[in-house]
Order: structure tokens, then C-alpha cells, then sequence
């Protein structure tokens, strides 16, 4: 998992499984589906088919070439194994994406709007036990002016966002099990969960330490 070319071998699979699945796709993929699994975005068959190898391409070269405009960059160095880690969860989750569209193109039923929200929940708790181990610097973590300010903010809120990422995780991965209300409950509860609670923590910790100053 923390293997710097896995991105690019994710790409080359997603991109087989495009063409092994493009003769039989109908012109029109769809490619977005509401909280009920019902299709509500299309894309040609071209889009469909390309544009996850694609992405994953780019996000796997953007990666190398982060740390090398960061003015951080030496951060980089304290945690690399845990900065590729996160690039390919999310080209795992990319690829599991691109699957499930490409199967659901070609006319097999697949439930998108549970297993969507278990992947995303998955990716949640990966991104979560990792972000306590992220170093302060401008493209990667939970980047607001406090944690950006601060290390000692940017340390503590980590800690925090790891939590309640794998909570939020958790509650998305419970979506598949539940329906009705209740997913929309589940889905902003982890969405305040994830992001909220660590941006108001960072800043009540610097305006704590502000204070706290001489």
C-alpha cells in the first residue's frame, strides 16, 4: 500500500477493465446515482471509460510533485510512507469505483447507493489512521490558517480529525444498512463529524495559545 507506482498499476487496471468492458457499454453510462440508487448523471461512453485511468494518472503525478513545491518540503521526508499510503487509498477506491460503474453500465445490477457510501466510510477510515502522523505542510492534511499557524494546533487537531474521521467512516459504512431518513442522518452526522469538529478545534486551540503567549 505504500508503494510509489501502485497508483500507476491501479491506472493500468481501471484502463483494462475499460477495455474489456467497452464493447458492450451503451452510449450513455451512468455515472451518478441519488441517495435512493437511482441514476441521475450520465456520461458518453468515452468519459465513462477514461476518465478514472486518467485521474489516477494525475493524482499519482501530482503527488510527485507536491513535496517539491511545498515550502515544507522537508516534512515530507518524516512521513512518506504514510503520504503514499493515503495517494493509493484513494486510487484503490478510484479503481473500486470505476468497477462498480463499468459493471453497472454493462447491465448488472449493483446497488451503488449502499456500497458507494461503504467505500467512501472505508476511505474514511483509512484517511483516519493515518492523519496523526501527517507533518505540518501546505498541500496534505487538515490545512486551515490555525493548524498552518501553529505546529503544536496542527498536532492536537490531527489527533482529533483521526478520530473522528473513523467515527465518520463507521456511520457511512452503517448507511448500507439502513434506509430511508436515516441515511441522510448518518451521511451529514459523519460529513459534521469529519470536517467541522477539527476546523473549530484548531481554531479554539490557537486563540488558546494566542492567549496563552507572553
Amino acid at each position: 500500500m505504500r508503494n510509489r507506482w501502485l497508483g500507476f498499476v491501479v491506472a493500468a487496471v481501471a484502463l483494462a477493465v475499460s477495455v474489456w468492458a467497452w464493447p458492450r457499454l451503451p452510449a450513455r453510462v451512468p455515472t451518478h446515482w441519488d441517495v435512493h440508487g437511482v441514476p441521475d448523471g450520465y456520461s458518453s461512453r468515452l468519459v465513462a471509460a477514461l476518465l478514472v485511468p486518467a485521474i489516477v494518472v494525475a493524482m499519482n503525478g501530482l503527488f510527485r510533485i507536491l513535496p517539491r513545491l511545498d515550502p515544507r518540503r522537508g516534512n515530507y521526508e518524516k512521513f512518506q510512507d504514510t503520504y503514499w499510503l493515503i495517494a493509493n487509498a484513494v486510487a484503490l477506491f478510484l479503481l473500486g469505483t470505476h468497477v462498480l460503474v463499468m459493471v453497472n453500465g454493462l447491465g448488472y445490477p449493483v446497488a451503488m447507493s449502499r456500497l458507494m457510501p461503504v467505500g467512501v466510510g472505508l476511505l474514511f477510515i483509512v484517511l483516519g489512521n493515518s492523519l496523526a502522523r501527517l507533518q505540518p505542510t501546505w498541500f496534505v492534511g487538515i490545512r486551515t490558517p490555525w493548524t498552518l499557524s501553529s505546529d503544536t494546533v496542527w498536532r492536537k487537531t490531527h489527533r482529533t480529525g483521526g478520530f473522528t474521521f473513523v467515527i465518520a467512516g463507521v456511520l457511512m459504512v452503517a448507511t448500507a444498512f439502513v434506509s430511508g431518513p436515516m441515511v441522510w442522518m448518518l451521511l451529514v452526522t459523519a460529513a459534521v463529524l469529519a470536517v467541522a469538529v477539527p476546523v473549530v478545534q484548531s481554531y479554539v486551540l490557537w486563540r488558546r495559545e494566542q492567549h496563552e503567549k507572553p
